[in-house]
């Protein structure tokens, strides 16, 4: 208890003077380019649609084997819904790997 609270005071402490920091080294910084900003929207569409069909299997696959088997409708929601979980992380894995891609200069440009 005593170290979260520690720890979050620091983060607030030093947040303040983080962002209190003049804009000159930001002034440097090159604007994303456009073909970075289409490739991030590609590749969040292509990982967000292939994600959307993995789960829509998954569904289908539950249902059927419920169908199938209704004493074990209990095991396979539950096994449902850890596997939705999966495949939804992948999409925000996804992302932040296209916010990191879109808003970090790659190799100190």
């Amino acid at each position: 208890m005593r170290k979260s609270l520690l720890m979050t005071l620091a983060m607030v402490l030093f947040a303040s003077a983080a962002f209190a920091a003049d804009g000159a080294a930001a002034a440097g910084t090159a604007a994303v380019g456009p073909v970075a900003a289409w490739a991030t929207a590609i590749g969040m569409g292509i990982a967000a649609g292939l994600c959307g069909i993995g789960q829509g299997l998954g569904l289908k696959a539950a249902c059927e084997g419920t169908a199938r088997n209704p004493e074990a409708g209990g095991k396979i929601t539950v096994t449902l819904i850890l596997g939705l979980a999966f495949i939804e992380s992948l999409a925000i894995y996804a992302l932040v790997v296209n916010l990191i891609l879109l808003f970090v200069k790659p190799l100190g440009a």
